[in-house]
């Protein structure tokens, strides 16, 4: 299983304005140059977690990014699900996503990958952005 560079950044960049919780706006090229990241790339993944109603932004000079809610109440998982859609992109046991398979009656290797996928969404729930901090 890989994790993406999308889903990498995205947690640290969320642990960062995690940091700055009810301090204001953060500007991304101070989350950029803080953690590591291609501001543009961060701009891309910002966009997907402003969709998701995980963060907010203010325009103007003392504007920038900050969480929608806090910390506490942003777990790993929601990060994950608003930049991949899916915890485990398997479609035949993804979340929401559940493909049928030509297979899934006779599938030896499906129950794997709902205990896998099980696990990793129990883990990735139960850690807040508070944790990341």
């Amino acid at each position: 299983m890989r994790v993406s560079t999308k889903e990498l950044y995205g947690l640290r960049a969320m642990g960062e304005f995690a940091r700055h919780f009810g301090q204001g706006p953060v500007s991304l090229a101070d989350v950029a140059k803080n953690q590591g990241i291609s501001q543009a790339y961060l701009e891309q993944i910002a966009i997907d977690l402003r969709r998701a109603g995980l963060l907010n932004s203010r325009r103007g000079a003392q504007g920038g990014y900050y969480l929608a809610r806090a910390p506490q109440a942003t777990t790993a998982g929601d990060v994950i699900r608003a930049l991949e859609g899916s915890i485990l992109p398997i479609q035949c046991v993804a979340e929401k996503r559940c493909a049928p398979c030509s297979r899934e009656d006779g599938c030896t290797a499906r129950g794997i990958w709902e205990q896998v996928r099980d696990r990793l969404v129990e883990t990735l729930d139960s850690i807040t952005l508070t944790e990341l901090q």
